[in-house]
């Protein structure tokens, strides 16, 4: 399946020159959006996972749902300040600004084999601090999945020998 067919790019959103890639129009239609779930289990069907993290908020329209698929947990790596419990946090840069992420400090058990999951992989910076605030919690990093990849970001060169797949590339 075309997924990239379902998939609206909003120029100059949220500032000038972000070509913004809105997947709400591929959430909309169930069976392209179970499809997306669906290949990307296939394609996992291999990896051993324990859990599957994602950052917030498009990472767990992805992760929870792909969690459920294969079987396992979600763990939610949340903006600062936004998760109950004792957290640890990083800073990291985005496309267009800076933020922070937040994990609690018992989501992951040392060994712990974790893919991350996502939206999109454009500069690699989230997915970056989301892999540092695993490897602090001692979990293994085994992959990490994708709706879309902007391979003119070079996102991938952030994330060192880790596996990657995504299923649209810009």
């Amino acid at each position: 399946m075309n997924f990239k067919e379902y998939i609206r790019v909003i120029e100059d959103f949220p500032q000038p020159g972000i070509s913004f890639k809105d997947i709400t129009t591929l959430l909309q239609n169930g069976p392209v959006y179970k499809e997306v779930i669906n290949e990307l289990a296939r394609q996992l069907k291999d990896v051993e996972i324990d859990c599957i993290a994602g950052p917030e908020a498009r990472g767990f329209v992805i992760g929870a749902p792909l969690a459920v698929a294969l079987g396992v947990g979600f763990i939610p790596i949340r903006k600062s300040g936004k998760l109950p419990g004792e957290t640890i946090e990083a800073d990291y840069a985005l496309e267009y600004g800076k933020d922070k992420l937040a994990m609690h400090n018992d989501a992951i058990k040392p060994g712990q084999k974790v893919l991350i999951a996502d939206d999109l992989l454009a500069t690699g910076g989230t997915i970056a601090t989301s892999i540092n605030l695993i490897q602090q919690l001692g979990g293994n990093i085994v992959g990490a999945a994708f709706l879309i990849e902007l391979a003119d970001l070079n996102g991938r060169e952030k994330l060192g020998n880790i596996d990657v797949i995504s299923l649209v590339t810009y």
